[in-house]
């Protein structure tokens, strides 16, 4: 059975860069990974030339996109009123969390700490992190 996973930005960021083995270990084992179109901009917004942005465009077709209704967008606005200030979550942070929570599907985080206080989200761990 594959494994469902939302990819955050940090993790997809290693991963183009060549220094994520387990993510390349979960690709080559059947594992489904998806990105929302909030992760889509930040990646595409970090390219630092049209040959860069090329790149990223070509490595993003590794992962699936997520449709993003207006639930979720729903879900991350209570969540910027519940957690911003006691938090400070940030918007993309709000809307990748809500995302996950949306679609009942473990993210893959370095930084589990912006989202750990969540209701309902699952964080999948990587080997020897938190």
């Amino acid at each position: 059975m594959a494994d469902y996973l939302l990819c955050d930005t940090c993790v997809i960021i290693d991963y183009m860069n060549g220094h994520s083995p387990e993510l390349n270990d979960l690709l080559n084992n059947d594992a489904i990974l998806f990105i929302n179109s909030i992760i889509e901009m930040e990646l595409l917004q970090g390219a630092r030339d049209k040959k860069e942005l090329q790149i990223i465009k070509k490595k993003l077709h590794s992962f699936r996109l997520l449709t993003m209704q207006q639930d979720i967008f729903d879900l991350a606005t209570q969540y910027i009123c519940d957690y911003r200030l006691s938090h400070s979550l940030a918007l993309p942070d709000a809307v990748i969390g809500a995302t996950a929570i949306f679609y009942q599907m473990p993210l893959r985080t370095y930084n589990q700490k912006d989202f750990k206080f969540l209701p309902e989200i699952q964080l999948a761990e990587f080997y020897g992190m938190e």
